[in-house]
């Protein structure tokens, strides 16, 4: 990638502060939520490729004029993996329907490949010049596994980033303090009946260490249970706003719910504000019924920063893919005030 065509190429693939034709609708009448679903949900049928158990829990960013995304398919074998998915205005999708072919980054990511188990619940971050992809990765057990795409056509996998057992591994979009870094949620091996949000720093995106607590569940909340980071965090003057996933136990099981909290910018393992109160807790059909019940699962969003609107991607009962929408303001003014 040295060619002044090359550097062009990248320069437009990076992701615009300007997003005009985001997906988007108005609050509906008479609400006073701070987010809303779309009138369209579920924008991704559980069905929608061939072979296809359920697609959900998946990853969208702006590419070139339209939206590119890495999606979690569960095919009918029930097997977990990952597939592009390109779309002209981020709610008609176009799946591919073969799995993505990792390309090992070396050896040592080749070793990973042939113990290939499962790949789930991916994330997608703009970081430098290349798109960045996490995921679920099985080997002896869930941890991390990371790779990138400039196009997402070719994808390099890199070496997985963790010791299993972990899950919910989101990058930031930066460096902070000269380091890159991701959170995570230290898991076992099943549902994982616990879970704290951790953020770990690399200098390499291979090497990962300096590991600090950030967040963990509250008793006798939507978050009793376990959390777990959502889409890429987003920068904001008043902090780092985490979209997260908290999780009740009730006597039908695990509750999915959708919160949201602040970090500081250059500390993000300290929490500056986070919300009492769920922003989007399962209530809808959809949400509520299908191969997993009572699930709101957020993986990305986008954001137009001129027009403050957010729109956010997120899987339902592990089963659909669903939007959300809501005005960045106004969701960091709940944060604050919900403290």
């Amino acid at each position: 990638m040295n060619s002044l065509k090359d550097v062009a190429a990248l320069e437009s693939a990076a992701p615009p502060e300007a997003l005009p034709m985001i997906p988007w609708e108005d609050r509906p009448a008479g609400s006073s939520e701070v987010v809303w679903r779309s009138s369209r949900n579920p924008i991704i049928r559980r069905d929608q490729i061939a072979r296809s158990n359920s697609i959900f829990n998946s990853a969208v960013v702006p590419f070139h004029d339209g939206y590119a995304g890495v999606f979690r398919v569960d095919d009918t074998t029930r097997l977990m993996n990952l597939h592009a998915g390109r779309s002209a205005d981020g709610v008609d999708w176009t799946i591919e329907p073969e799995t993505i072919k990792w390309n090992a980054g070396d050896a040592r990511a080749a070793e990973i490949q042939e113990r290939f188990e499962h790949a789930y619940d991916p994330r997608v971050t703009w970081l430098e010049d290349r798109y960045y992809v996490t995921w679920c990765n099985g080997y002896h057990g869930p941890t991390i596994g990371v790779g990138f795409t400039y196009d997402f056509e070719t994808f390099h996998q890199l070496d997985n980033a963790f010791l299993p057992y972990n899950r919910n591994g989101v990058l930031f979009p930066r460096k902070v303090g000269g380091a890159y870094l991701m959170l995570s949620r230290p898991s076992d091996q099943g549902h994982t009946p616990f879970g704290d949000i951790f953020v770990s720093a690399s200098p390499d995106l291979t090497h990962w260490g300096r590991h600090r607590h950030v967040m963990a569940p509250k008793a006798w909340t939507w978050e009793a249970t376990k959390i777990g980071a959502g889409p890429t965090p987003i920068e904001t003057p008043e902090g780092w706003l985490l979209i997260y996933h908290g999780v009740l136990t009730s006597c039908n099981g695990f509750v999915y719910s959708m919160g949201a909290a602040l970090l500081d910018l250059d500390e993000p393992w300290k929490v500056i504000a986070r919300s009492r109160d769920y922003i989007l807790s399962p209530q809808m059909l959809y949400e509520q019924v299908g191969d997993t019940p009572n699930v709101v699962f957020p993986c990305a969003a986008l954001l137009d920063r001129p027009t403050d609107r957010l729109t956010i991607y997120y899987g339902g009962a592990d089963t659909v893919v669903c939007l959300a929408h809501g005005y960045l303001s106004e969701v960091i003014d709940f944060v604050k005030t919900r403290s």
